[in-house]
Parts: structure tokens; sequence; C-alpha cells
């Protein structure tokens, strides 16, 4: 991340470049700056979003260097899979729309007939761009014939697309109004994208809905059907895994379960961080924390807000 990327031989200082990503590197290298902060993006997010499950997707802190959580086709990597594809579409978009990108720019004006209200302008995200590129660099490893077997990288490639599937059916039309006083006798809109964060949460319900799947030899070629015959068909907007979790209740390294001794739990929650779900029945510790806040806060003319500092006690639990 420290990197400037403006020479084609930093490409070298990424281990693990399949030869199709070091290629596109070396003809992209303006890019790369973007393509370091999915990466970045995607371990700070999928944290976020599962800091209240027993997965807490602490072990993509190691990537590139994935554990059996992240590797045998769990659930998990679906959901880690599609991430990266949809934070790595997301981010270039982006970038182009921003200027931080000489090959690319605004996106092309949108085909759709603007309604009375407002006319085309602005810049929007450039999907189109992020697509193209996203795609060659996400799914290079899985086509490269090193990663897996057939099954892993058709599951892995699959839950590629999904990820930019949302990340496409997220753009939505943004606007901003112009007039005298925040009138808004003209309106500008554009096509842009939502926060990544929006798009992991997407995700995170195709995870808890994610199918089972086999890879098996449907007419001439091998195809994802669903494990379970009573469960619906495979869909291209459904994440798939082959193989099922450990429940990360304790810790497994063959499965690449850390467990939840000592997470912090919610007593009063009914949900998945609560106390009784996180620890997994085993009970939990209680403890008190002193904390520090902001009060007592006062504004004063003009413009310019004094607070004092308080000190307040919280009762904190740990999982057993």
């Amino acid at each position: 991340s420290e990197v400037a990327w403006n020479e084609s031989q930093h490409c070298r200082l990424l281990a693990g470049l399949v030869p199709d990503q070091f290629q596109l590197c070396r003809r992209n290298i303006e890019v790369m700056h973007s393509i370091v902060l999915a990466a970045h993006r995607t371990k700070s997010i999928c944290q976020k979003t599962f800091a209240d499950m027993r997965w807490n997707c602490s072990s993509i802190q190691h990537a590139p260097s994935f554990g059996p959580d992240l590797l045998k086709g769990t659930r998990e990597s679906a959901f880690v899979y599609a991430l990266a594809a949809a934070a790595v579409t997301h981010t270039i978009a982006q970038a182009c729309a921003s200027g931080e990108l000489p090959l690319c720019s605004c996106s092309s004006i949108p085909s759709e007939v603007p309604s009375p209200d407002f006319r085309w302008g602005g810049c929007g995200d450039n999907l189109a761009y992020g697509l193209q590129l996203g795609a060659a660099f996400a799914d290079s490893p899985l086509k490269s014939g090193k990663l897996g077997t057939g099954a892993l990288k058709a599951m892995n490639l699959h839950n590629n697309a999904v990820g930019r599937q949302v990340v496409s059916d997220s753009l939505d039309t943004k606007c901003k109004c112009h007039g005298v006083s925040g009138s808004c006798s003209v309106k500008t809109c554009w096509k842009g994208l939502p926060k990544l964060d929006e798009i992991a949460s997407d995700l995170k319900s195709k995870y808890l809905a994610a199918i089972k799947v086999s890879h098996r030899l449907i007419g001439p070629r091998k195809q994802l059907i669903a494990k379970d015959m009573g469960v619906r068909p495979v869909q291209e907007a459904d994440l798939v895994y082959l193989i099922n979790s450990p429940d990360y209740c304790t810790p497994n390294l063959h499965m690449g379960s850390v467990g939840t001794q000592d997470r912090q739990c919610n007593k009063t929650s009914a949900g998945s961080d609560s106390c009784d779900l996180l620890c997994c029945g085993r009970g939990y510790n209680a403890y008190t924390e002193e904390v520090v806040e902001r009060c007592h806060c006062k504004y004063h003319w003009c413009c310019y807000v004094v607070c004092k500092r308080c000190w307040r006690k919280v009762e904190r639990y740990v999982c057993k």
C-alpha cells in the first residue's frame, strides 16, 4: 500500500500473482493502486460485516495465505470470493469517475430517457470498465489451471460472478439540485454506486441463503448442481458452497475454526451476537471497564463546541 504504482517493475513486489495477473499489472500499472485498495477494503468490510457472528472473518487477516475455512469450498469462502470480486469492480469504477485513472473517465450518458424534472449530467461511476478489468484480475487465478480442483474453481468463478452482479444491480440514479436558495428548479442526475458496505450486506444475505452444490456432468459439461434434491435449482444470483462449515464454537485447526472463547458478547441481544449463541452455551464472564466520553457539551458563538470529559463504568461480557 506504500508503493507509488507508477513503474511496471513494481508488479514484482506482489507475491503470488499468476502470469495473466502479472501481465495485466504491467499493462495497467496505474490501476494497481485501486486493486490494492480493494484488497484492504475486502479485509476490513468482511470483518465489520461478520463482527457479530461466530465466524467473524478474522482469518482474512492472513490473506493471501488463506486457512482451511477459506480454501476448502465453505460458505465462508463463497462470501469472501464474492466480496473481493465486488470490491475490485467497485473500486475501479469509482476511481475512473474521480479522475484517478488515465485510461478511463466518467461513464457514458445512460441510454434511458430522463424524466421531465431532471437532466443527465455529472460524472457517473464507470461500471463497464470496473467489470471488465475487475473480472480479468479476479478470475485469472481460477483459470490458470493451478489452484484447486475443478469443482472448487467452478464454485469460486460462480461466486466471483455473483459479487460482480450485486455491484451491477446496485447501480442507481443519484441527483444534485441547482436553484436559488436551495430550490430544485434544475436537477442533474447520474448513475452511481452505493458504499461497498451496502454491497457486503446484500452478499451476507446471500451467504445465509447459500446453496450446497456438487460439480456433476450434465450433458456435455460439468455444472454446479444443488446437492440436495429437495432444494431449488441453483440460480446465477445464488452463492454456492461445496462442504459444510464447522460450527466455529471450538478451535479446529483442520477446519480453520479459532473458536469463540474470549469473544465479547451482548447479554441483552437475541441475535447472533447474544451471549447464548456466540458462546455456544458455555456461559460467559463479566468484567467492568471504565470508558471516557465527551459530555456536557456547549455551543459557543461562533462557531465551536466545548465538551468536558466524563468517565463511566461499563459492564462487558466475554465467552468462557
